[in-house]
């Protein structure tokens, strides 16, 4: 049977983390990492909406009226945004029914913000940038708290070939890998382009790619899986599919590529570092920040097949250098990137909201 949801009583809560959106998304899964772990660090936060698993502490939406009931220490709850649809809600809550809220949203778009966003974001207690290109978009002060990664389920294959057979991988092969939806805005054809270019040179290697493909990008994918076909490769770049355990699959790559046209903050090189992989990523979202360039992988210009393929050409040949940038990214994760310091600094913001010392 599934586990019954996890109510909690609203004034037994200091920070509600919602979420309006049903289908998963990148903001989802950061709700569904972060609230065990800021709860973990002390923290009385609960979620508001559909889409997250039963056994996250959660309010009910009737819940709400209880907000306007003040509480015996006089502090603020605090409500924090993470899309627009969150925003408005709390804003009416907080300006229009009076209640004692404060307002935090969390911004990871590198594009200007239309004038509706802007609109909502000047109305925020304080605000939230998940890099330093995101805080230039923002017409106001933003603390950057960049992303963490969970570094107890990304880590690296005890025996890397023993993870690749559990995949049904060949042990004895090399594997580079593309993580994610299956699209032009993902650069899917970048990567299978570069392997085109690279594979017929590199015969111990085999390209991987997993992610969803929705129904608007079927005929997408069928073109590279025509063009791979055409050049007689149908057997060494392969689609995997989705996959809930894609920790798993990082575990038997040896080199990853993440070739975005565009990502807000794009989460899959701290994911490949985490497990020791070594990482050429285009340079969109926050990947220039969180690649150490010649030390735990290599950043190109977006859109760019050529500097792709250069870029890549050396890993392939270089074992050495794989591994010890494989080395490297690990360390680099497990220093600057570990979950419980994204949780930490946003537990911080909220307290001086509420007045905490």
């Amino acid at each position: 049977m599934p586990a019954a949801p996890s109510l909690v009583h609203v004034d037994a809560v200091d920070v509600i983390a919602p979420n309006f959106k049903r289908r998963l998304s990148g903001v989802t899964s950061t709700i569904i990492q972060l609230v065990p772990r800021q709860r973990a660090l002390g923290l009385a936060i609960a979620t508001l909406g559909p889409g997250l698993p039963d056994d996250l502490p959660r309010i009910r939406f009737r819940d709400l009226r209880r907000l306007w009931r003040r509480r015996a220490e006089g502090r603020p709850r605090v409500w924090h945004a993470r899309r627009n649809v969150e925003m408005l809600p709390a804003i009416i809550l907080r300006d229009v029914a009076r209640m004692p809220l404060k307002i935090v949203f969390t911004s990871a778009s590198q594009r200007q913000h239309t004038r509706w966003s802007r609109f909502l974001i000047a109305r925020m207690d304080a605000v939230v940038a998940t890099s330093r290109k995101t805080a230039a978009y923002l017409q106001r002060p933003a603390t950057i708290v960049m992303h963490g990664i969970d570094t107890a389920r990304f880590r690296p294959a005890d025996e890397k070939s023993a993870a690749k057979k559990r995949l049904g991988l060949e042990p004895d092969k090399l594997h580079v890998g593309c993580f994610g939806r299956v699209r032009r805005q993902k650069g899917t054809d970048l990567f299978v382009d570069a392997m085109i270019a690279l594979l017929p040179a590199n015969p111990d290697w085999i390209g991987i790619i997993a992610g969803r493909t929705t129904a608007e990008h079927h005929g997408f994918e069928q073109g590279l899986r025509e063009r791979i076909k055409a050049a007689g490769l149908s057997d060494r770049i392969r689609f995997v599919g989705e996959h809930t355990d894609i920790d798993a699959w990082y575990r038997g790559l040896d080199l990853f590529v993440a070739p975005q046209r565009w990502e807000g903050f794009g989460l899959t090189p701290l994911e490949a570092m985490a497990t020791g992989v070594p990482v050429i990523a285009a340079d969109v979202g926050a990947f220039s920040e969180l690649i150490l360039e010649a030390e735990t992988g290599t950043v190109v210009p977006p859109d760019d097949l050529a500097a792709m393929i250069e870029a890549t050409a050396p890993y392939m040949n270089d074992h050495l250098m794989r591994l010890e940038r494989g080395r490297s990214g690990l360390e680099h994760v497990a220093r600057s990137f570990p979950l419980e310091r994204e949780a930490a600094a946003l537990n911080a913001i909220y307290a001086e909201l509420m007045g905490n010392p």
